[in-house]
């Protein structure tokens, strides 16, 4: 073989490349940003000077970096930032950060905090009166942790003249007090944005600062790509500010979100302009993000049957079917790769129409289109996404039996629909590609190796008698493994560059304490990131890695 000259090696691990045999290797080895050796090290042991660094894994795996292919970076402002209800778990631990959040920030005009949950708040939200209590004089606007609902206080609703008679918006419900009609505190979907003049907006400042910290968490759980799912002109900015510092370490692609009630021609030339502009190797946005509908839990996805606890309701979508049959085929026309929000069984469907029509009108192309979330979708449909080569964009972190399927999936969809949530394996069988994702900051922590652990069993970690959420979806670890890595650089036209080991393409890998093939399923998300490396450059190194 040609003698090659690396700056790193790594040998005697367990290198699972993920290319297109799964083949296996002991040591891999890098010059600068590529991969330029992977194989056994006795094949190139004599190849190299010792100025050479050179990890002895000692059985250790290596995998290729991780991809997550629809996270929310870009707005993690509240988690990073502001108030932070993130992984709390009660009303009263919620009321001691807000109140601790506003003593610290006395001066603040405003507050301004996400990580609520609606299990906390079934079918009504949560009140106003709680805000009142604790920040009467000022603005309070708290998202929920899915980013589909927001909680305001009374001063809130009044400086943005939400009253009694104001009208829910298309695709938006203003939460009401049942006896009396007042808005209850809780705006949902394109209800948010009723508000926007009254809380101010994060500044650039606040933007770069989230996403640094978000990078460093990144890097600790492995993951060195991920698809940023709604992108607006101030994220944008924050974005090529890190990338013209020079801060922009991990791979970042993006969908530009698209609003149904602006003008669809201005948007789609917004979109082009900034695919042109944001063509850095770090970040690019090639995509179109659509909201179809919105979330169970806030009672807006939308579905084929009605809500178990609104018998005469399914749900409205925030685009209809009509609007999607006629962008669907420009965005395509434009070679803009559409990312899709779907939920309900017939926000799939729908989705899956438009993009029929615009295979239809258009021809077959390498379009790659993304639906994301599929937490409901008919067999009928899941075969419909291959014939259209679309590519499912799970969330394995939720395949589990928890207080969300207790205290919402169960009261809103009934037992059958709350027993038939995230298929899988069935869209592998159909040949679908799937590519798995957090979506950050709904899912805290990120770590792939937990949505691999639960992609494999679909039951709570930690519980030995935890219940599994449709045993006939569980997939192979192989198949998570793919999904996390390979799968989720072709869903953003990055196959060629990274997502498997193999000599040529950049060196994006991360190293675990343990082969994760030896051990019990159940185990998997207590496996350590050692190391995590992107295109040759050392972003994280754990002190039970050492080199020599």
């Amino acid at each position: 073989m040609d003698k090659i000259q690396p700056n790193l090696v790594l040998k005697n691990g367990e290198v699972y490349t993920v290319d297109r045999k799964r083949s296996w290797a002991d040591t891999i080895a890098i010059t600068d940003d590529r991969i330029v050796f992977v194989g056994s090290f006795a094949d190139i042991e004599s190849d190299f000077s010792s100025e050479v660094e050179v990890i002895d894994l000692e059985g250790k795996m290596v995998l290729p970096g991780f991809v997550d292919a629809h996270s929310h970076p870009s707005h993690g402002m509240d988690y990073f930032g502001n108030i932070n209800l993130y992984q709390l778990d009660a009303l009263e631990k919620y009321k001691l950060e807000i109140a601790q959040f506003a003593q610290r920030n006395p001066d603040a005009p405003a507050y301004r905090g996400g990580g609520w949950s609606d299990s906390l708040f079934p079918t009504v939200g949560p009140s106003k009166d709680i805000l009142d209590t604790i920040v009467p004089d000022r603005p309070v606007s708290i998202i929920s942790y899915d980013g589909h609902s927001l909680w305001v206080n009374s001063i809130t609703l009044e400086k943005a003249h939400i009253t009694q008679d104001t009208p829910d918006p298309d695709g938006g419900v203003i939460g009401r007090d049942p006896e009396t009609g007042e808005p209850n505190g809780t705006l949902r979907e394109t209800a948010m944005n009723l508000v926007e003049s009254v809380i101010p907006d994060y500044s650039t400042d606040e933007r770069v600062q989230a996403l640094l910290a978000y990078q460093e968490m990144s890097f600790g759980s492995g993951v060195t790509m991920t698809h940023d799912a709604m992108l607006d002109a101030q994220s944008i900015a924050a974005f090529n500010r890190l990338e013209a510092d020079g801060q922009l370490k991990m791979r970042f692609r993006g969908s530009i979100t698209m609003h149904p009630d602006q003008p669809i021609d201005e948007q789609i030339q917004n979109i082009l302009e900034q695919r042109a502009q944001n063509q850095h190797p770090r970040f690019q946005t090639n995509t179109a993000k659509i909201f179809v509908d919105g979330v169970v839990e806030g009672g807006t996805a939308y579905l084929f049957e009605p809500y178990a606890h609104r018998p005469d309701f399914s749900g409205v979508p925030i685009w209809s079917g009509e609007q999607l049959l006629e962008v669907f085929p420009i965005l395509d026309k434009e070679g803009i790769q559409i990312h899709v929000h779907v939920i309900g069984d017939a926000a799939a469907h729908i989705a899956l129409d438009g993009l029929e029509k615009a295979q239809v009108e258009n021809g077959v192309r390498d379009s790659r289109h993304m639906l994301t979330h599929l937490q409901l979708v008919t067999p009928e449909d899941i075969a419909r996404f291959q014939h259209l080569n679309a590519i499912g964009i799970p969330n394995p972190y939720w395949f589990k039996i928890d207080d969300y399927y207790h205290k919402l999936a169960l009261p809103y969809l009934g037992q059958h629909r709350a027993d038939m949530q995230y298929p899988m394996k069935s869209f592998f069988d159909a040949g679908v590609v799937m590519a798995s994702a957090s979506d950050f900051p709904v899912t805290i922590p990120f770590d792939p190796l937990i949505g691999i652990q639960l992609g494999m069993t679909r039951s709570e970690i930690g519980r030995v008698d935890a219940e599994i959420l449709w045993a006939e979806e569980r997939v192979s670890l192989e198949q998570m493994i793919a999904s996390f890595t390979y799968n989720g650089a072709f869903a953003n036209f990055l196959e060629n560059q990274t997502g498997s080991l193999v000599v040529g393409k950049q060196a994006d890998f991360v190293v675990l304490d343990k082969n994760i093939f030896d051990m019990s399923e159940t185990e998997i998300a207590e496996t350590e990131v050692l190391l995590t490396n992107i295109a040759g450059q050392e972003v994280y190194k754990s002190e039970n890695l050492n080199s020599q």
